[in-house]
Parts: structure tokens; C-alpha cells; sequence
């Protein structure tokens, strides 16, 4: 539809937002369910301070071997070389460039939502895991936790529209024709995220002994909905039901994944490190070897600052160009055709990141059952209605078996 009707095409766009828009009203409840019921129940609350510790321990070691992935490869290949600057226009970047702030932790936190409830939800948890009357709360939490994903579940129903909708826009607005100038870039882009996934990602499993490829099957149609929509906010509550599924415990999930979302962003740090080695070579600007190290000190924050929302990581690159002071800011004209291309490379690799994020804590704390993971691997056909699906009977289930 979007490359022969795009007039219509375009007014498709609603769909996409429509249903993304529903997916976020889930996304707060369920972090605030999952994370007070899982520290209610795991007792231990040092626990609770260690895994966040190795979380964010973890997401700065591998955000970190994603940007310097996204910066080898970008001087390798060299795509920004040849492209032509002569139509570039001060004005074509104005939009984004009055977005950019300075960097502030405090204001980051403020705007972001999911931060808050995660933090709310913590301070909660422990609060009531002290509770003497806190069986009847859980009661209550594990009741209303039944209705919300039942809810969701309805919601999800409608996912093929909302990833129709979205793609459909996007070839529609764009165009095929408007990717050849800037194909070298985007074939960089995907390639550079695949050598990620099944590079750095695949070896992280492999610490484990769990197959990566099994995996990726296993979250199929969160990662088409991920590609269609564009946002890999739109898989997150899918994500996290079918992370305990597969053998990760609640408490786990619950920390690792909303934290990841702000940061453990790898698809997002790897197109802001290519992009910007990019547009230093479309206007011929030398990088030293020191300049270099400082544009990756300077992603380590920034990055840091994009959410896992459509189009948020073009700001946050207008914001690193601001700060390195040495490419023009202009150049970001150059990719607006193929952002929003680029931008489903991204959140599916921030979408497939974190998960692997999860994974791997919840075996390094032992908090990973590998008889689930074996089962939900083995019956992928058997788990497109999971989210209908309370704990309790997958925990029964996946004992039996």
C-alpha cells in the first residue's frame, strides 16, 4: 500500500500511533505490579540493591562495546565519503537543533516516566515486604495483575493493524526512491546491528549456554510488531510476560527491563556513534584518535538520555553534534528520508538488548529456571497467547513437563 497508494498510505500513520499509544497505558501498571509483587516476594532486599548494581554495571559494558562496534565500523566502511552537501540548509536542521538541552540527570529523570514508577514501585515493595498485613495486599496485587494483562491481552489482538499502520506510513511519507542516495549508510547501519546481535549479544548467551537463535523464535512477533511500529516500547509488556515464561524470575524482570529501557539502549548507541563518524566524513571533518575517544565519552551520557520512543534518538544525536562542537549540525538534514528506516534497526536492537540483559542476570543470580526455558522453547506455537496466561499455571506447566 505505502509504494503504490501512498496517498492513503500516509493516512495510515494513525493506526501505528493509535496503537502504541494503547500499549503505553499498560506499560507503568505492569512495571509497578511486577516489581512491588517481585520484591514482596523475594524477601532478601540486599538482593534486590545487587542486581540493580550488576544491571547498570552491565548495561554500561556492553552500551560501551556497542559504541565502539558502531565507530570501527563506521571508519572501515567509510559510507559518508561522496555525498553531496551543496543542498543543505541552516534552517533544514532548526527543528531538532531547538530540542537540544544540556544534558541533566535530575531533568532526565523527571521526564521520564518509567524511571519514576520504577522507583516508586521499589520504595513500595520494600516498604511492604515489612508489612505484617501484606498477604492480603499481594492478594489484591496478584488480582488486579490477572485483569491487567487480561486487558492487554485484548490489546495485543489488534497488534498486526497497529505494525500495518506503521510500516504503511513510513514507505508511503518516504519512498523507496529516497533511500538509494543513502543506501551505503542504512546497509551499514543494519549490517553493523547484526554483527552486534549475533556477535557481541550471541556471546553474552553463550556464557550461558542458551541459544540466541532459539530465542529470537521464541519473541517472533514482538520483534515484527517492534519492526512495524517502529518503537520498542510496543513489545515491552509482551516482552516481560514472556521473560518469565521462559524461566526468569519476576523480581528479575522486573528490575532489569525498565531500567534497560533508559539505559541499555544498544541499537540506538551504535546509530548515534555511526551517524555521527558519518557525518564527519560527508563534510571531510578529521576525527583524531583523541577527538574520537571524547565523541565516545560524550555518547556514554547522551545515549543515556534517549528513551525507547520513535524519533527520540535523532534529537539526542543533534545533541552530541551540539557538544562535540566540530561537525555541523546541519548534516542531520541529510538523514531525516532515513531515520525513521534506521530507527526500526534500532529498536529492535535496543528491543532484543535488553531482553539478552535479563537473561543473563537472572542465570548469573541464579534465578533461572531452565526446565521453563526448555518448554516455552520447544512449544513456540503454544505461547502466541501467553500474556492469558497467569505464573502460576506456567510454573505448574512447565513442572509437569
Amino acid at each position: 500500500m505505502g509504494h503504490y497508494i501512498p496517498e492513503q498510505a500516509v493516512k495510515m500513520e494513525i493506526l501505528g500511533k493509535g496503537f502504541i499509544s494503547i500499549v503505553k497505558i499498560f506499560i507503568n501498571p505492569i512495571i509497578f505490579l511486577t516489581i512491588t509483587l517481585g520484591i514482596i516476594g523475594m524477601g532478601d532486599l540486599k538482593k534486590v540493591g545487587k542486581v540493580g548494581a550488576k544491571a547498570l554495571i552491565y548495561f554500561e559494558v556492553v552500551t560501551t562495546l556497542a559504541l565502539i562496534v558502531g565507530v570501527v565500523v563506521a571508519n572501515v566502511i567509510r559510507p559518508g565519503d561522496g555525498v553531496v552537501t551543496s543542498n543543505l540548509q541552516k534552517g533544514d536542521a532548526s527543528a531538532y537543533t531547538s530540542k537540544v538541552q544540556d544534558f541533566s540527570w535530575l531533568q532526565f529523570f523527571l521526564d521520564n516516566v518509567t524511571l519514576q514508577v520504577l522507583l516508586f514501585s521499589l520504595v513500595l515493595g520494600t516498604v511492604l515486604s515489612k508489612y505484617s498485613g501484606k498477604e492480603k495486599v499481594t492478594e489484591w496485587l496478584n488480582s488486579a495483575s490477572k485483569y491487567v494483562f487480561r486487558a492487554l491481552h485484548l490489546v495485543m489482538i489488534f497488534a498486526p493493524i497497529g505494525a500495518f499502520g506503521g510500516m504503511a506510513y513510513t514507505i508511503g511519507k518516504y519512498g523507496i526512491d529516497t533511500l538509494l542516495p543513502l543506501a551505503k549508510l542504512m546497509g551499514t547501519v543494519y549490517a553493523t546491528m547484526a554483527i552486534f546481535i549475533f556477535g557481541v549479544l550471541g556471546l553474552v548467551m553463550k556464557t550461558y549456554k542458551i541459544s540466541l537463535w532459539s530465542y529470537l523464535k521464541y519473541i517472533r512477533e514482538e520483534l515484527l510488531i517492534v519492526l512495524g511500529t517502529s518503537s520498542s516500547e510496543a513489545g515491552l509488556p509482551s516482552l516481560m510476560v514472556k521473560l518469565e515464561r521462559m524461566g526468569c524470575s519476576k523480581p528479575v524482570v522486573g528490575l532489569v527491563v525498565p531500567a534497560g529501557y533508559s539505559f541499555n539502549l544498544d541499537g540506538t548507541t551504535i546509530y548515534l556513534s555511526m551517524a555521527t563518524i558519518f557525518l564527519a566524513q560527508v563534510f571531510n571533518v578529521h576525527l583524531t584518535f583523541g577527538q574520537i575517544l571524547s565523541l565516545i565519552g560524550i555518547l556514554m551520557v547522551t545515549s543515556k538520555g534517549a528513551a525507547g520512543v520513535t524519533g527520540s534518538g535523532f534529537v539526542v544525536l543533534a545533541s552530541t553534534l551540539t557538544a562535540i562542537k566540530v561537525i555541523p549540525v546541519e548534516g542531520l538534514a541529510l538523514l531525516l528520508g532515513v531515520d525513521r528506516f534506521m530507527s526500526e534497526a534500532r529498536a529492535i536492537t535496543n528491543f532484543i538488548g535488553n531482553g539478552v540483559a535479563t537473561i543473563w542476570l537472572a542465570n548469573n543470580e541464579k534465578e533461572f529456571d531452565r526446565s521453563k526455558m526448555e518448554y516455552a522453547f520447544a512449544n513456540v506455537h503454544q505461547t502466541e497467547n501467553v500474556i492469558t496466561d497467569n505464573l502460576t499455571d506456567t510454573t505448574q506447566r512447565a513442572d509437569s513437563v
